[in-house]
This record gives structure tokens, sequence and C-alpha cells, in this order.
């Protein structure tokens, strides 16, 4: 890099010594190929003449760029690969007409993007998730997930939010880290991780930006140290460490009502951020004597069915669960079950009648013995599947997932329920947000994240219809709840 080699003429001759010795070591840290290898340096090349035009003195720039963050990621040729854990088996086999199980988690700085420094960052920790330094491969019965050494690049984001990837491609990625102005975004493939793991990952990889541009953040159960060797937990499928519950409960269920507008062609067409304060959501919510989550899916099946001119049927309601909470774990994997929320469309007239029974049901399907159920089936799914190779399978699962279990529910909602850090770092963050991928038929789909006193409900829109958003929005005035609405415009239609 021309620029690189003029700021090395200006250096002092023990400096240029020093520079000598610290790409030396980075050598014996890198044995990727030539190219790729390159490509790592420049990014090293990139970060020190940063730190060098902010006044950074060179034995401070290669101290917070010191190469034993690489450890030996680079350095040793792949040799692990992981069975994909009970829920992700179904993601890959899903995949039909550029459809995939995506989401995405976003934090917003309170200063602009240094992409030099966010590279290096996501260079430093990707060796701690040695589950996401993977690429989806084929085999004959099951997908798996197979160890790549490369270098995952950040992005620009210049594009309509959680498209696709291209995973079929050789030693592809399944994520993708995005900046712009001051936001970081990753997008996850869901076979990777669920939002859990997905948020470990993200706060951990903001935490080591900010320890490069000099922040101090102390270790906290919080946030992963990056150097620290990844535990066996953190890899697990977890799924396995749930009793078989006596019963099974099934995953259909009947058709549920569909919020009515054009499905648009590019999806998700429209990202709505209704920011919130935490303060006022709660006191709303306590009016009714309910839960947040209980509240918000209150709203939704009102909003629901203003959006809809159908007469008659059900509006059901997909809850994402937790089992972390049921059955501690530190996977890092998938480890959520779910639950339909279910209310008939001439029984949705106000958030007084209906907030009871949304209660109740959510208290009921969302139970411990209810999740283990569910978990069981699951197992049982997968078991008896087990040797039927993946040609026959991937068709048939296409065929339930796109008619059974899109079509069984209405919409979405997810809540990641509130992100705690140490303050040093939450003190440099302004919000966060969660954006869940499309579905094949649901008009929309919702998410919800807290952190710093700020409510953060999305909404993934597949129609241009703006009932749904609007409704929501007049509900939440009507509550006494100030909303700040932010967003994307419309995308290409």
């Amino acid at each position: 890099m021309e620029e690189f080699n003029n700021y090395i003429k200006t250096l002092t001759e023990e400096e240029q010594t020093l520079l000598k010795d610290f790409f030396i070591s980075f050598d014996e840290h890198c044995l990727l190929n030539k190219h790729t290898k390159e490509k790592l340096k420049e990014d090293f090349e990139k970060a020190i003449l940063y730190y060098h035009k902010q006044g950074t003195e060179l034995k401070d720039a290669l101290s917070y760029l010191d190469v034993k963050n690489l450890g030996g990621f680079y350095a040793r040729p792949p040799v692990l690969w992981f069975p994909l854990d009970d829920a992700a088996k179904i993601y890959p086999l899903s995949m039909a007409h550029d459809r995939m199980a995506m989401f995405r988690l976003s934090v917003y700085l309170k200063e602009d993007v240094v992409p030099e420094i966010l590279q290096m960052a996501l260079n430093f920790t990707i060796k701690r998730f040695s589950t996401f330094a993977t690429t989806l491969k084929k085999g004959f019965f099951w997908h798996y997930l197979d160890i790549t050494k490369r270098r995952f690049k950040i992005e620009v984001e210049c594009d309509v939010p959680s498209q696709p990837i291209k995973v079929s491609r050789s030693g592809s990625q399944s994520f993708r880290v995005k900046y712009y102005k001051n936001r970081i975004s990753v997008e996850f493939f869901h076979v990777l991780t669920d939002g859990t793991g997905g948020m470990a990952f993200l706060t951990s990889l903001t935490a080591e930006y900010l320890k490069l541009l000099g922040v101090k953040i102390p270790k906290n159960d919080s946030v992963l140290d990056i150097n620290e060797e990844p535990s066996k937990e953190e890899y697990e499928n977890a799924f396995k460490s749930v009793p078989d519950a006596s019963n099974a409960s099934g995953f259909i269920d009947k058709m549920a009502v569909q919020m009515d507008g054009k499905l648009s062609k590019v999806r998700p067409c429209k990202i709505i951020h209704f920011k919130m304060d935490s303060s006022d959501l709660k006191k709303a919510s306590k009016k009714y004597n309910a839960t947040i989550t209980s509240y918000l899916l209150a709203l939704m099946f009102v909003a629901g069915k203003s959006a809809t001119d159908k007469l008659s049927g059900d509006i059901s309601i997909q809850v994402p669960v937790n089992m972390r909470k049921y059955y501690p774990s530190k996977t890092l994997r998938n480890f959520s079950m779910y639950c339909g929320i279910r209310l008939e469309l001439d029984k949705i007239t106000s958030l007084e009648d209906i907030i009871s029974e949304i209660t109740k049901q959510l208290d009921e399907k969302a139970s411990k013995e209810e999740m283990s159920k569910m978990v069981t089936s699951a197992k049982r799914m997968t078991s008896m599947l087990k040797f039927v190779p993946l040609s026959i399978k991937a068709p048939i699962a296409r065929i339930v997932y796109g008619f059974l279990g899109d079509k069984i529910f209405s919409n979405t909602l997810s809540n990641l329920g509130v992100v705690k850090l140490p303050e040093e770092l939450s003190n440099k963050i302004e919000s966060m947000d969660f954006i869940l991928g499309t579905a094949i038929t649901n008009r929309a789909g919702c998410s919800v994240v807290t952190i710093n006193n700020i409510t953060t409900f999305s909404i993934s829109k597949m129609t241009v219809d703006p009932t749904f958003e609007e409704k929501f929005y007049e509900l939440l005035e009507n509550d006494n709840i100030n909303v700040t609405v932010e967003g994307s415009g419309l995308y290409e239609n």
C-alpha cells in the first residue's frame, strides 16, 4: 500500500525496526493463502495509519493492535466441524426462492464508526466464536457447519437489510458485519445462532472496537473476553440437555388469518423502528396488569385486525421462547422454541377485553412444561428423519415450512428483553435495534430490544400497506407513550 510505504519513510530507524518486528510476528500468526494474508496485513496497515493521523505514537498503536489478539486462529489449518443443533436443522432445509431465516442486530454508538478499527475488531473477535467462523455444507443426511479460516470482511451498508447470504459458495460465511454512520449491524443466518448468541457476538465485537479506540472496559460476565478460550458449553447442542417430556406437542396448527396487502417483491420493503422510553412502556403495561410482552402482543392483535378485511378466522402470533431461562446454558447456538398466541377475529375488540386472555395463553403456552414438550417433539422428528437422505428431506421440508410453518402464524413478536452491559460500554451506546428477516406469507415481523431505558420496537414489512404500523402507533399514543419513529424509506417495490 503506497500510503503506508510513504508513512514508513517518515519513521525513525528505531520505529522502523519496531514495525518490522511487529510484522515478523504477524507472519508467524498468519498462515493463510497469499492473497488473504495480504488483505489481513493491509487491515493492520490501515489501522496504523488511522492511529498516526489521530496523533497516536507508533508504540501505542502497535500495543492496541498486538498480533497476539489473532491467537492461533489464522495460524492453524481448519479441523473442526459442528453438527447443526436441533433448532437449526430446519433452516437450510427450508431455503427456497431466495428465502432464508435471517435476523439482524444493531448497536448505535454516540460517534460515527471508524471502518479501519471495526475491521480490526472483527479480525480479533472472530476467533472467540468458533461456530460462527464456519461455512454451511451438505452431508449425506444433514447439513453441518465446517470451520473456515478466512478474513471476515466488514461491509458498508448499501443494500436492503437481511438479504439472503449465498451460503452455497465454498468457504462462504454465514453472517455479515455492516456499518453506516454510527451504526454497527450484524446479520445472521439463523443456522448459526439465536438472538442470545447473536447479541453476545455484537456486544463482544463492539467492546473490542471501543477498546481499540482507547476505551477501558473491565472484564464482565455480560461481555465475552475475546482472548479467552471458548468453553465446550458455548458450542454445545443444548437441546440435548432438556429431559424428554412424557408427552410431545405438535408443530402443526390450523391456518391463521394473514394481514391484507400485496406482497412486495423486495423484502423487507420497509423497516420501521418505534423508540420509546422504557418507563412509559412499563407504566402503560402496568395499567392493564400485564407484562410488556403481553401488552405489545395486545397492540399487535388490535393493529393486525385493522390490517385485514377478513371477517372470520384466528389471528395467531408466534412468540419465540428462550429455553435458557428454564435450562441455564452458556451455549451461543440456537436454544429457543416458540409458542403461538391465538385469538378469534371477532373477539379482538379492545386492549382491555383481550389482554387477560393473552396473558393467560402466554403463561400456559410458554411454560417450562409446554416448551419441554415441544423440544421432545423436535427431538423425535429429527430422530425419525435421521437416516433419510438429504436429497429426499429437503423438498419435503420446504413444503412443510412454507405451507404449514409460515401460514399457521399471522405475525411474530420476538422480545430480546433488556440488554445489560458494563457502564463503560453502555455509556458509549445510544440504542439498539433488532430486525427479523422476512417470512413467506406474513406481512410483518416484529421484534423488541431494550438498552439504556430505550425500548425499540421494530417492524419488518413485506407489504407497503401502512395500516398495521399506523394503528400500532395510534394505540401507543392513546396510552400516553411518547414514540419516536425512525427507519428506512420504501425500498424499491
